[in-house]
């Protein structure tokens, strides 16, 4: 790549730091990505689950809920820094290592998944309980309703809280470069504050804000188009 880049006009110097820019946002889209896929797979239900065991919905059991309620709540509160130091041989046994890009994808969906399973919960708790009462007077069953009521009518909340989640996520995929996760923060680690470039540190920060804003952005527009109501 900086072969390519320095044919184009830039010095070796600004090729390398472009070259290195490239390869860290690259990285960690990767594992933004990633992340937000698995924690979307096991957030979702996990939201469900926590509001369908709540008093007054389908399988009301207090004692589920509060169990699940307290270790969701327990996860949520662990520091990323330290879950990522906490959790390292549960990261080499699933990936094999502990460093790098795909090894922040653990900690990582680990850290969001009880985050977003909450926010599902808050929004799925915004549709009206007169709705579901009138599909269950209709005889639909519980999974039906859920599929059918719960989360079309909330679905525009719900965009908003992935685009919550996806911006939480770059945050801490910044903060996994502190031990070596890769990616963006890794960059603003090793060159901008160890090697005293500021430099790179300030443009690290730049695109992280411009990721951000994109990201809002898009889910700012998903959500008004499935905005009916």
């Amino acid at each position: 790549m900086n072969a390519f880049l320095i044919s184009l006009g830039l010095s070796s110097a600004n090729a390398k730091i472009v070259s290195l820019l490239t390869i860290g946002t690259i990285d960690t889209l990767y594992m933004v990505f990633l992340a937000t896929l698995v924690s979307i797979i096991f957030g979702v239900p996990l939201g469900v689950l926590l509001l369908v065991t709540s008093k007054g919905y389908f399988w009301d059991s207090p004692r589920f809920y509060a169990v699940l309620g307290t270790v969701v709540n327990a996860l949520r509160s662990i520091p990323f820094i330290i879950l990522m130091v906490a959790i390292i041989p549960i990261t080499k046994f699933l990936v094999g290592t502990s460093i790098g890009t795909t090894a922040a994808i653990v900690p990582l969906t680990i850290s969001t998944i009880p985050f977003l399973g909450r926010l599902v919960e808050t929004s799925l708790r915004t549709v009206p309980y007169g709705l579901i009462e009138a599909a269950q007077s209709l005889g639909a069953r519980p999974f039906r309703i859920i599929r059918k009521v719960l989360i079309p009518e909330a679905l525009p909340e719900l965009v908003q809280n992935f685009t919550l989640t996806v911006i939480v996520i770059i945050g801490c995929s910044a903060m996994a470069g502190t031990i070596g996760g890769g990616g963006l923060g890794d960059i603003a680690i090793r060159y901008g504050y160890m090697r005293f470039q500021a430099e790179i540190m300030i443009m690290t920060v730049i695109i992280l804000i411009l990721l951000v804003q994109l990201t809002q952005w898009i889910g700012d527009i998903i959500t008004k188009k499935v905005d009916h109501r």
